[in-house]
């Protein structure tokens, strides 16, 4: 064994010693959350196995993040190491119910640690062979649980992408490009394009819109139900005002599984007003998109397979290590066609009989008539991506379908649903909250008002707002972490759940936001 290869597998080893620990501590925590408190730990602060928390200013010092002239070897990386851990949010523990993503799993660690071990790119065949065949079949797969099935979608599949908000910004130009082909090489000229979302859409388009010249004002914001979702009627009457104001509009955004409310718009009924003005529908399944494992849950987004384009991140929903994010296409024809761009230095020809064989003719039947691309097969994926240093996260993504199987997700997704339930109805049921969430919740979030023991009102919008901060403050020492959102009454607490959180966890948070309530007078 080479003295290097010896080095590497010591530090390996060492690092796994300081992983391992981490990750039990949680396991170890869980069964304390039901008490309303997590285990307590030594620290230079209130620290639970959830989190030693400090403001940045203090953090700052405490972490003192040095990178020397001179390496430090082993004993500075371990040294490093330790301190990231002990400052950093496990979000292995229960307590973490705060963001729409938890913990990973065990196939995780492992699909990262080979993704590390390959270190290569996956923009072009040559380099990544193997991943580009993985990325090509799991992306086709996904497709096909949407409904983009082989015999209706031949050019059906998708490209993997860095995150959600990435997936709905390629989308956009891959929308504009092929919808007004002159745009990819003369700009906007003198159109005015606008696009449209629901009132409670996320925020990457407006950011979509600034950074591609359209301004964030041309994203167009539909109202939604009581429910959270976008209104079609509503949809079908802004697209046509704009277009009396002598706009543009080419573009729809149907969200699977809002950030706030976690609600679904009806896809079937949008993308019928979509089909009527020739627009582009995109669903942004970021969050909720993984339903389609589940065929108790898959109903949320019926009629997926008549968007043009959809976007899905598994690292969220389904437990893959981030990042791990897909935008799926109809006909990936229509995505070469938006994005390819001559780079003889990366991209070259294949060899005369391959160059010359162009994509047969199916037949099939195009939601947009004249967008199709006689395109061959693409093998360098960096052709159909804004990016060209690209990882290979589909990696992530297959190796986790592999060992878990399809019906290994659908029961995750499945215990998910019921926990969002279960706190959901423990909310409803104590007089000291007010559900906000419908019931049972659309998806894994919770909302809710603490009122207080007496069962007030909720009347002052101010009070209500400095009583949720104060409460989701306090909770972090007690080893739970949950975050808020605006309200009509002021700030709620918005509460995730997943596939791993236990009831006693839910009761356990009841417990301590009722507790922590009444030390504030509440």
């Amino acid at each position: 064994m080479s003295h290097l290869l010896l080095t590497y597998m010591q530090l390996l080893t060492t690092i796994q010693g300081l992983i391992v620990p981490f990750i039990r501590a949680a396991d170890e925590d869980a069964g304390t959350k039901e008490t309303g408190h997590g285990l307590q730990i030594r620290g230079g602060g209130p620290r639970t196995v959830l989190v030693e928390h400090h403001a940045p200013q203090k953090l700052q010092k405490l972490l003192d993040v040095r990178l020397p002239e001179t390496g430090t070897g082993k004993d500075g990386l371990v040294e490093m190491v330790e301190r990231i851990l002990q400052y950093s949010v496990n979000t292995w523990d229960q307590g973490f119910m705060d963001k729409l993503y938890a913990s990973t799993n065990a196939v995780g660690l492992a699909s990262d640690l080979l993704l590390a071990t390959l270190n290569t790119n996956l923009h072009v065949y040559q380099v990544s062979p193997a991943l580009t065949l993985v990325e090509k079949h799991t992306s086709h797969a996904l497709a096909a649980l949407f409904g983009y099935t082989a015999s209706k979608n031949p050019h059906a599949g998708g490209i993997s992408q860095p995150g959600g908000s990435a997936a709905n910004q390629t989308s956009i130009v891959i929308a504009r490009n092929n919808l007004f082909p002159e745009t990819k090489s003369d700009g906007l000229g003198s159109k005015r394009f606008v696009l449209f979302t629901s009132a409670h859409g996320h925020y990457s388009l407006e950011k979509a819109a600034q950074m591609f010249g359209f301004g964030s004002n041309a994203v167009r914001s539909i109202p939604v139900d009581s429910g959270g979702r976008m209104i079609p009627s509503a949809l079908d009457a802004a697209i046509k005002t704009a277009k009396e104001a002598g706009e543009t509009p080419f573009y729809v955004n149907a969200t699977a599984g809002t950030t706030v409310l976690g609600s679904y718009d009806p896809i079937p009924e949008i993308a019928d007003v979509c089909q009527e003005h020739g627009l582009w529908l995109h669903i942004d399944g970021s969050w909720g998109g993984p339903v389609v494992f589940s065929e108790t849950q898959r109903w949320r987004v019926r009629g997926a397979e008549r968007a043009d384009s959809i976007g899905v991140t598994p690292h969220k929903m389904l437990g893959v290590p981030l990042t791990c994010s897909f935008l799926l296409g109809r006909d990936m024809r229509q995505f070469q066609k938006a994005m390819t761009l001559p780079a003889g230095y990366l991209f070259h020809d294949a060899d005369d009989e391959e160059k010359d064989r162009s994509a047969a003719d199916t037949g099939t039947k195009d939601a947009h008539p004249g967008l199709e691309s006689s395109a061959k097969e693409v093998w360098d994926l960096a052709d159909l991506t804004p990016q060209c240093g690209r990882r290979g996260d589909s990696l992530k993504m297959a190796l986790g379908w592999t060992y878990y199987g399809r019906a290994g997700y659908e029961s995750l997704i499945d215990k998910a649903f019921d926990a969002a339930a279960y706190l959901a109805e423990l909310i409803a049921s104590n007089p000291a909250f007010h559900l906000v969430s419908e019931r049972p919740p659309p998806c894994l979030q919770v909302c809710f008002y603490y009122k207080g023991k007496d069962g007030g009102d909720l009347a002052d919008a101010k009070r209500n707002s400095r009583m949720t901060e104060e409460i989701a403050k306090k909770l972090l020492v007690r080893g739970f972490m949950i975050d808020y959102a605006p309200g009509e009454r002021g700030r709620f607490f918005r509460v995730v759940v997943n596939g791993e959180t236990r009831r006693e966890t839910c009761r356990g948070l009841v417990k301590a936001i009722e507790e922590v309530g009444e030390g504030l007078g509440a």
